[in-house]
């Protein structure tokens, strides 16, 4: 009887370990038999780093959120604020809203900086964070340029105001 009853718990952990493998079998295909629909709804709310980061799990999730434009869309309407000119240069030119979106990312988060003053104190190029610089087009110096005067015409208006 012992030897019956000893051989019968050997053979429950060979069942729970059987179980806990299958478990984690269904659990890493729990995305790959959703539809695609639901997938990339709930991908659709990621910001762009996370949507990144899931694009880099494996390669069906990377394959379908690099493919799937209708998740790069929004984000690249939110860049647009800030880079009108280039994001609608770049969909004229046929880019996808995805490369799009790369190559305007950066540009617009140093462009806002610059854009909302983050720089107005600076007077020299040697005091400019190097590291988080972006090469700029004309274009892109001239708003810069015209935000800097404004705000020192409103800065020269405020004095005045004091004095």
């Amino acid at each position: 009887m012992k030897h019956n009853s000893k051989k019968n718990s050997n053979s429950r952990v060979s069942d729970t370990e059987l179980n806990s493998v299958d478990a984690e079998e269904s659990q890493n295909n729990f995305f790959e038999r959703l539809p695609l629909e639901v997938t990339l709804h709930i991908f659709s709310w990621l910001d762009v780093q996370s949507l990144c980061r899931a694009s880099m799990t494996c390669r069906s999730w990377n394959f379908n959120i690099r493919l799937s434009d209708s998740l790069w869309k929004p984000h690249c309407w939110a860049l647009r604020a800030v880079c009108k000119r280039e994001i609608d240069d770049d969909l004229k030119s046929g880019y996808s809203w995805r490369d799009t979106l790369l190559r305007n990312y950066q540009k617009s988060k140093v462009k806002l900086e610059w854009l909302s003053g983050r720089y107005s104190n600076i007077c020299s190029p040697i005091n400019l964070p190097e590291k988080i610089m972006y090469p700029m087009d004309a274009e892109t110096w001239g708003e810069i340029l015209e935000a800097e005067l404004k705000r020192c015409k409103n800065h020269k208006a405020t004095i005045a105001l004091r004095i």
